[in-house]
């Protein structure tokens, strides 16, 4: 402010009224929370400047807790945290998106936004700089390895002497060797340094049996048991660490109000329905048999994917193999996403289909809005030249939504592979996508993404396609 006013002694030649002065104080009292560092006096109108407004700035990071893009509508824990507590002030959410940690402190030092809505460590160094505030959580590193077979599961860190455990290099390697130091060595620590293989990846490994155990964080952990049943997380081989959501220094309402959200919302609906969202619900859907092999039937829905099929040019095995890998056939049921139906559409995509409201669990609306939502994606993916291949773009697409498979073909031009194929060209880059360092390519345009389950998606509709094909007569 100081230096305001002597650009005005300095200009005082030309200043002939007061006009010019009562604009730089107007100046002074607009700077606000996110522009900077404004001077002390103004930092009781922090929380006010938000709401005048209208509009919260959050600053995270793109990962499977905290924000992900999914079939075209914004995702993850904290964003809907995040979006709770905007609403709660009366404004609107608008999220940017930082490449690590240090430039999340960067940019909201910068005056980039108003507050981060991430699990940020709690430490001396960022104390002095920063108010914390929101929920305080306990973050601590656990072994991932599976429950049953003949192993049994660790449950003292002594019992990794001799053990085979996989990490990515950085802070979960780093803790590996220095346990490894206080136990006096004998752990064998593996570092996975392919740029294809995420943490995560590594984790579904472990599920998979393919590697006995790996390394993550207690929420990313807790999450992938949603997916993987069989995960045990309960070995902590770390420190806890405090973390939360924080502010700047001058930002001391905004703070103060995100804390207050955060104690009496911890036990609203809202807030418990999104730590069940992502770290209770069970993410796959059980699936059963053919409904009827010795009378030809696949569902009971049969003479509906028959109707349909032909508005696409799909046979209807194909499209019944799409809705039994989508709902298992269940027309009430809800996905962890919110998807409805037979056909499982998110709710904007229902409406834009034309289901009316209310009908989301018809079986024929489903159908018809599903087939008139693949219409649509077929003509987005009209350049792909092979029927066959349109088919494998349409479903990827039907399962991440757009952004990601157009993601994808970006990634794979830049790194020599063709666009317009799905196998071992596309689908490759589809899997990446859950990897830092492809995702925050310049060339992606919708950030992280758990690939693995869309790779696996269409390849399971295109299979299972092809088993009704040969059972099922068309």
């Amino acid at each position: 402010m100081n230096s305001l006013f002597s650009f005005a002694r300095h200009k005082s030649s030309i200043i002939n009224s007061p006009v010019p002065i009562i604009l730089l104080l107007l100046l002074c009292c607009i700077a606000g929370c996110r522009g900077g560092h404004p001077a002390e006096k103004e930092e009781a109108d922090d929380l006010q400047q938000i709401k005048d407004s209208g509009e919260l700035v959050v600053l995270t990071l793109y990962s499977s807790t905290s924000y992900f893009i999914y079939r075209g509508q914004d995702m993850g824990f904290q964003y809907e945290l995040s979006e709770q507590f905007a609403k709660s002030l009366g404004v609107k959410l608008r999220i940017e998106v930082a490449r690590n940690v240090h430039e999340l402190i960067e940019k909201l030092q910068a005056g980039k936004g108003d507050l981060i809505a991430y699990n940020l460590p709690i430490t001396k160094e960022w104390k002095d700089s920063l108010l914390y505030c929101g929920e305080e959580v306990i973050t601590h590193q656990v072994i991932v390895q599976r429950n049953g077979g003949r192993t049994k599961p660790l449950k003292d860190v002594t019992e990794l002497i001799g053990k085979d455990v996989y990490v990515k290099p950085g802070k979960y390697y780093e803790r590996l060797v220095n346990l490894d130091e206080e136990l006096g060595g004998g752990i064998h620590i593996h570092k996975v340094t392919n740029d294809s293989i995420s943490a995560e990846d590594l984790i579904t490994q472990v599920a998979q049996g393919k590697i006995p155990y790996t390394v993550a964080d207690n929420d990313v952990a807790q999450l992938n048991t949603t997916y993987y049943p069989n995960l045990n997380i309960g070995l902590s081989i770390s420190f806890d660490q405090r973390a939360s959501w924080a502010v700047r220094k001058d930002c001391p309402q905004l703070a103060a109000a995100a804390s207050k959200w955060h104690e009496e919302n911890m036990t609203s609906p809202a807030y418990t329905a999104s730590m069940k969202r992502y770290f209770e619900i069970g993410k796959a859907i059980p699936h059963s048999p053919i409904l009827s092999l010795r009378e030809g039937k696949i569902s009971h829905y049969d003479d509906l994917f028959k109707k349909y099929a032909k508005e696409i040019g799909w046979d209807w095995r194909m499209l019944a193999s799409l809705a039994y890998t989508e709902s298992n056939f269940d027309p009430n049921v809800i996905s962890w996403a919110g998807a409805r139906g037979l056909m499982q559409l998110m709710p904007a995509t229902a409406r834009a289909m034309g289901i009316p409201a209310g009908k989301e669990s018809d079986p024929e609306e489903s159908i018809k809005a599903g087939v008139k939502y693949i219409a649509r994606l077929q003509n987005i993916f009209s350049k792909v030249p092979d029927k066959g291949e349109q088919t494998k773009f349409v479903l990827a697409a039907y399962n991440a939504g757009v952004g990601h498979i157009t993601d994808a073909m970006a990634l794979a031009e830049k790194y020599g592979k063709n666009r317009y194929l799905w196998d071992h060209h596309v689908d490759h880059y589809i899997l990446l996508k859950s990897n830092d360092d492809y995702y925050q390519d310049p060339v992606c345009k919708n950030g992280y993404f758990r690939g693995t389950e869309t790779y696996n998606f269409v390849r399971e509709v295109v299979e299972r396609a092809e088993v009704y094909k040969k059972k099922i007569k068309g």
